[in-house]
């Protein structure tokens, strides 16, 4: 039996209230395809049936567990080249001119930690950094995707979508059919489980913040909220970079869009600056 309009609606509003994404009324197939797993672990080949339990029954952990089956998880190491690039020619250069400091970087919804350690490795191969260097938090509301992140192991298929071969032989190690980081790179990067719309990991203290491909899976007004809380993360002059296709909600009124290239950042405006 296919899922009900009243286990969808189940799964949607809790989907909404932990994660704050949003599932439209045609995304029926979605969350029995996405769901189809838990049940048969759960030993049933119904997803309807399945839901049906939880919404008697229920722990925190296949709570988690279902909401975490809901999010996107698609990330590549490099995706889109450009933004990493621009870190390395321009924005790393420029902000250690002015910190002469270490620079700390959030990697948000950080996935399985392709991006955050492809930002490691940006920095490595940006000379201006060999001085001072970076700290990179990644969080994600995914504890597997954590895990993975922290782990730093990745399939062969992995390392090929987007990591140069130069750098795969340059940063990881064999480590049976798949791939590690090395621990220099490892060590400049950390992990957590962590909610876009709780409290930043430590406010007002990144230089730099990627939140990139990310704010499409939202409504409107959780936008907001999500890019007002990056701001509060960023120090007055950081650098915030999101997805090609994406601009903050309030950008008109509070960040300038700074171009790099064939990419751009954003950084809060001059005015608004503490």
């Amino acid at each position: 039996m296919s899922l009900d309009t009243a286990s969808f609606n189940f799964v949607r509003d809790m989907v909404r209230r932990d994660a704050a994404i949003v599932l439209d009324d045609d995304k029926t197939y979605l969350v029995e395809s996405r769901l189809r797993p838990l049940a048969r672990q759960a030993g049933s080949e119904d997803v309807g049936d399945y839901v049906r339990s939880l919404r008697t029954r229920m722990t925190q952990q296949t709570r988690n567990e279902v909401v975490e089956a809901m999010t996107t998880n698609e990330t590549s190491f490099f995706r889109d080249q450009e933004p990493f690039r621009a870190l390395r020619e321009k924005v790393f250069p420029d902000l250690i001119a002015a910190r002469r400091n270490t620079l700390s970087v959030w990697s948000a919804a950080c996935s399985s930690g392709q991006e955050a350690y492809s930002i490691a490795m940006s920095a490595l191969e940006c000379r201006t950094m060999n001085t001072y260097g970076v700290r990179i938090v990644g969080t994600d509301i995914s504890a597997a995707m954590v895990a993975k992140a922290t782990s730093g192991l990745y399939t062969q298929l992995e390392v090929s979508r987007g990591l140069p071969a130069q750098m795969l032989v340059k940063y990881f190690r064999r480590d049976g059919m798949g791939w590690r980081v090395n621990p220099e790179i490892r060590a400049l990067s950390t992990f957590s489980t962590g909610n876009l719309l709780g409290n930043p990991p430590a406010p007002g203290v990144f230089d730099i913040i990627f939140l990139r491909n990310v704010l499409i899976y939202f409504d409107g007004p959780t936008k907001r909220q999500i890019v007002r809380r990056a701001r509060q993360a960023l120090r007055p002059d950081g650098a915030l970079f999101l997805g090609t296709a994406e601009i903050p909600v309030d950008a008109a009124e509070n960040w300038e869009r700074i171009s790099v290239g064939r990419t751009s950042y954003y950084r809060p405006r001059k005015e608004l600056r503490r």
